[in-house]
């Protein structure tokens, strides 16, 4: 038996990974303007329920500055906030930017709140 080493087991290749190139960071206003339609809140069918059968309405500017609070929360590492306005209560999940519930300020004060590490006071 002859063990001969030969040329092309000296030089084996050696295989890389392909290397993707970086996706460039898009910027543009249209890009930036969908990030912050992605940031919207939504509200749970059935906190959907409650805001109808208690005929609670929420302006916009109400919206977006819930939504604003409720970011702001969730970089704080708020999980479940309670969201306490004039005259609206709501409990919204950060992480998720999810309204889990809605109640009626009068009826949220004989209430007592559970599973909640955060609350946002919001005079409007």
């Amino acid at each position: 038996m002859s063990e001969r080493i030969h040329a092309h087991q000296l030089y084996q290749p050696i295989l890389y990974p392909n290397h993707q190139q970086q996706k460039k960071v898009d910027q543009s206003f249209q890009s930036v303007l969908h990030k912050e339609l992605e940031n919207q809140l939504t509200v749970s069918k059935h906190a959907q329920k409650r805001l109808q059968d208690r005929n609670i309405t929420i302006s916009e500017t109400s919206w977006n500055k819930i939504s604003e609070k409720v970011i702001e929360a969730g970089q704080k590492g708020i999980k479940d906030s309670l969201v306490i306005m004039k005259n609206v209560t709501l409990v919204v999940n950060a992480p998720n930017q999810t309204v889990i519930t809605a109640l009626d300020r009068s009826e949220s004060t004989s209430q007592i709140f559970t599973n909640i590490n955060g609350a946002i006071v919001i005079d409007e």
